[in-house]
């Protein structure tokens, strides 16, 4: 329980890589705000099984993270409800495939605004109390697309090489001051947003679903399996805790061999 006290931001985390990173910080005695879509009883039955669980603080924010201003209302909801955020996981993110000539417009202006600027905005909004209490851990989930490009995929590969510019900026920034901020870059991991491109692939190519999850894997990731959610938390709350401090401004790859390549 090494967290314990300890207040935290997980954007995105009512399913896939996000929840499972607030299970994990939870699981070492951190108050959670939750932050993401769903549905409204499945939410509740989260901020309601958390504190159960791990004998934390657990609340809920719906913030738009394409909206500044409900990303400030978050930052300052955490600290009226459960206190002060002084972990913020950037995790919250959507995908649109397509060529760049043909990519819609709104498509990528909603990617950019997700994926890249809400972390800004809720670092923006965090830091000061962090560098108040001498202590912070900011962790951006960027992607093995932040070091690397695929085809067809412009807006999300921008964003997340943005990503890994704001890591390295921020952790200069916050070098003195106890804050940490680091980028992890997962591999494949099978999410809701995985899933959506491994079904188009499938219909595209007129295989089995099965098939179309072996290609994709095989493409990229030399060890064709998919990174576990659960080992993306266990990495954080490394990066969390004692030994983590002097960490900062790294950008660090759990991709199964992706960019070793």
């Amino acid at each position: 329980m090494v967290l314990t006290g300890k207040n935290a931001i997980v954007t995105g985390s009512t399913s896939g890589i996000g929840l499972a990173i607030a299970h994990t910080l939870a699981g070492e005695g951190c108050n959670i705000m939750l932050n993401g879509m769903g549905d409204k009883a499945a939410i509740d039955a989260l901020v309601a099984e958390f504190p159960r669980k791990y004998g934390i603080k657990t609340v809920y924010s719906g913030a738009d993270m394409s909206k500044p201003g409900e990303i400030r209302q978050m930052a300052a909801d955490c600290a009226t409800e459960i206190g002060g955020a002084d972990i913020v996981v950037n995790n919250a993110g959507i995908q649109c495939v397509s060529p760049v000539e043909e990519f819609p417009d709104d498509k990528w202006d909603a990617v950019i605004a997700i994926n890249l600027s809400a972390a800004f905005h809720l670092i923006k909004a965090t830091v000061p109390g962090m560098r108040k209490n001498n202590f912070g851990r900011i962790i951006n989930i960027a992607s093995a697309h932040g070091l690397v490009a695929s085809a067809n995929k412009s807006a999300y590969v921008a964003a997340k090489h943005g990503i890994v510019g704001l890591t390295k900026t921020v952790a200069l920034e916050t070098a003195e001051s106890g804050i940490t901020c680091n980028a992890i870059c997962p591999g494949w991991v099978n999410t809701p947003l995985v899933q959506k491109q491994i079904e188009a692939k499938a219909k595209e190519g007129n295989i089995s679903i099965a098939q179309a999850t072996a290609n994709l894997l095989g493409e990229k990731q030399p060890n064709k399996k998919f990174i576990q959610p659960e080992s993306i938390g266990a990495l954080i709350a490394f990066l969390c805790g004692a030994h983590g401090e002097a960490m900062t401004g790294e950008i660090l790859s759990i991709d199964g061999g992706w960019t070793a390549q």
